[in-house]
Formats: C-alpha cells, structure tokens, sequence
C-alpha cells in the first residue's frame, strides 16, 4: 500500500457525510436521491458500526477520504470447529479515484487485519464474482430458487406453528444457535440484524413451538404481483430454518394453506433436492430443456471464501477427521495475490488428524489454486471433481481416492447471514 495512504474506522460526522457520498456513488442501486435517505443511510451506516462486531473504515489519501468497506468479526462453524472468519462488505470506491489499486489495497489491508487478528479464513459477497477470484476467492455452495405454487407445497399439521415476537427472541437465537453447531459454515448474526428483524412490521415471523423450544421458524414478507393488482400477492421466503421434519413439514403447511390467496412462493434454498417435497416443481415459465426437462428453478452463486493462513488453518482444525488413513500429501498452493499462502506445505495425515510436517517426504503431490483449494476446504466441492475439471492436479492419480476422501465432507457449507 502506497505510504500516503491510511485506513482506520470512521470517526467524524464530515467522514461520515464523505462516505455517504462514496456509497451512494458507488452503488447507484441504493436510490438515496435526496437528502432525506442520504441522512438514514448515514444513520444505518452508523448503527452498524456500533454493533459489536461490525467496523465501518475508511482509506484516505492526502487527507481525503478515496475508499470504504465494512468489516465483520464473524464466527462460523466449519468441521465442528468454530473459527473467526474476517467479513467484508460495502466496499465503495470514489468515483474520481477508480483504477488506482484502491480495493485492492483495502483487500489486502482487510486480510492482514484478520491474518493478524488469529482468523485463517475470509468471506466475502462479490458485486462481481470474477473481480474477487482473480484474488483468491472461491466459490461457496450454490443458491437455488424456486417459485412454485401454495399447492405444490405439502399439507400437514399447523398445530404447533406460532406467531413470533419480543418474547420469542431469546428462543429465536438459541434455536440458531443449536442448528448453528450442527452445520458447516453458518456464521453468528449480527446483534443488530436480529433486533432489525424483531423491530420489522414487513418481515414477519413464524416459528414451530414443540417441547418447550423453538424447533424451527419462517421468514417471509409479502410481495405484490408485478403489474397486478392489490388483491394479487406473492410470499417472498427469506428464510426457513428447521431442527428436525416435524418442522419443517408444519411451517411448509402453513404456506400450502395460503393457497387460495397467494399466486406464488418464492424460495430461496441451498437444498438440491428440494423439488423433492413438491407435488408439482416447475416455477411457472413452461421453459423445456433438451430434451424434455422441465425447468424448476435458478441458481445463483454468491458467497465466497479466502484461506490467508494454512497452517493456522489446520491448527484450529487438528481435532477434525480427515478420513480415517495414513499418508503425507505435499498441498502445492498457487496464490499471486496473497504471497502468505504461495508455495509448498507438507500434510501429514496420521488417523484422520492433519499436522504440518515440512521435514517429510511426501507420498503424493497435489497442486491447485487458493481459490479451489478454499471452495474444497470449506466442502463446496470435491477434489474428485477438480481433477475432472483440470483445476487440480496430482503427481500420482493411484492416491486420487484417498486424497478424495482426506478432503470429502457429506455436510455442505450453507450460509444465512448477509452481509
């Protein structure tokens, strides 16, 4: 990073007011036209600041303020291990000042902050995928969305689906909280992004009550139909989250029972098998692919995620089962953006656990790129399927079953929390 320039948090309102400018240049969609929203955006940006683990910072250069993001001291589950896992967002850059390598230098400033802060991973939203896996980033698992009719949904019981509010917030976090252990790669909320949803009249919240514990809950809001009327309304899901099939059976009964006013629910899902539960999958376009495959949903791309640190990395994984075998795997990383990470490491795997042993003479060599080898480490895809695809290699393939299975994980990563 260039000697002039600094970054450090926000700290003066005519900051503040030179970061609503950077924003509300940078990302046009925000629609704060007039001085009314460009002051709550202000205010928003402020709220989130004073989270506990959110930081709002600035780059400046000869005094002025060139570049913002926001970052996130996230704790996420990843092979039964809970890591500090650095979040970035927001991040804006002056109009007048584009091209001169100031993202990039927030990029690497964010991933030393955290590198320095004990975190071997980071993740990311891209505003474009391809920007950020030029640096290091790989891809999570995919999105799907569905828009199906109420009907499709199955019937059930309703019996124990309850209306949430204040009350239930406690419940709320401990019911995440339990679903948080079980997964790979569910991250803490944001203290202020369950108070907005417990302060909001628009989103509104369901929840499965059953043995005296939250089981399970459904955020949706109400959509108008494009160009119809005020009679014509869709359910827009934000999030189903269940414990068990009781629960999610009893909420989904609740949307089938919305048949006779609602035209369309909109899921949004990490689940691949989703049309499954559906008595009719196709979303409605009459779309055939070759030859006669109906179309059920899209898919997006979205979250992604960095390794900064390897050894450190499986430090904190050192009570993780690796496959239950005996071997070293010499892990060829190609990093050009993150030099911390080029280069050689010897794994030394000894019944599942994984150390580093750089004195060992490795059985079988693998080579990929820190971006793949981030998508594979967190479980959003096989190293079976990078072979395939020519994004991995290895010296020997007669080892390629067992460095498959080393890194296999039947648990994929899934992600709620926007940011």
């Amino acid at each position: 990073m260039k000697k002039s320039r600094e970054i450090r948090p926000l700290q003066t309102e005519s900051e503040w007011d030179a970061y609503t400018h950077i924003a509300v240049n940078a990302y046009p969609g925000i629609r704060a036209t007039d001085e009314a929203a460009r002051r709550r955006f202000k205010e928003r940006g402020q709220e989130m600041h004073a989270d506990p683990i959110i930081t709002v910072y600035g780059l400046f250069e000869e005094g002025e303020m060139r570049g913002i993001m926001r970052l996130y001291d996230f704790t996420m589950r990843l092979h039964g291990t809970d890591l500090l896992v650095g979040g970035i967002g927001g991040v804006g850059v002056d109009l007048l000042h584009k091209k001169e390598r100031i993202a990039y230098d927030m990029v690497q400033w964010f991933q030393q902050h955290y590198r320095d802060k004990g975190a071997a991973m980071t993740a990311l939203y891209p505003f474009r995928p391809d920007f950020y896996k030029q640096m290091g980033y790989g891809y999570g698992r995919k999105l799907n969305q569905y828009r199906i009719s109420p009907a499709s949904l199955p019937n059930g019981s309703r019996e124990n689906v309850i209306y949430l509010d204040e009350s239930h917030k406690q419940a709320f976090n401990d019911c995440y909280d339990r679903m948080m252990a079980r997964s790979n790669g569910m991250m803490t909320q944001p203290k202020m992004a369950i108070d907005a949803l417990f302060n909001s009249v628009t989103m509104h919240k369901l929840g499965y009550w059953a043995d005296g514990q939250l089981q399970g809950y459904l955020l949706y809001s109400f959509d108008p139909v494009p160009n119809g009327n005020f009679l014509r309304n869709n359910i827009a899901v934000r999030t189903l989250m269940y414990e068990n099939s009781a629960a999610l059976r009893s909420l989904l009964a609740f949307l089938q029972a919305q048949a006779d006013q609602i035209e369309t629910i909109i899921f949004n899902t990490h689940d691949e098998d989703f049309h499954l539960l559906l008595h009719d999958p196709r979303n409605g376009s009459h779309n055939l692919l070759p030859s006669v495959y109906h179309e059920s949903n899209t898919q997006g791309v979205g979250i992604m995620y960095r390794v900064i640190d390897v050894p450190r990395l499986f430090h904190l994984l050192a009570d993780h089962d690796f496959g239950r075998q005996m071997l070293t795997v010499q892990l060829n990383l190609r990093d050009s953006f993150w030099q911390a990470c080029d280069g050689a490491w010897m794994l030394g795997v000894e019944n599942g656990r994984i150390t580093l042993n750089p004195a060992a003479t490795p059985d079988v060599e693998i080579g990929l790129d820190v971006a793949e080898f981030s998508s594979l480490i967190i479980g959003a895809t096989t190293f079976r399927q990078l072979l395939t695809y020519g994004l991995a290699d290895i010296s020997n393939p007669a080892y390629a079953d067992a460095v498959y299975q080393l890194f296999y994980t039947a648990n994929k990563p899934v992600c709620h929390t926007s940011f």
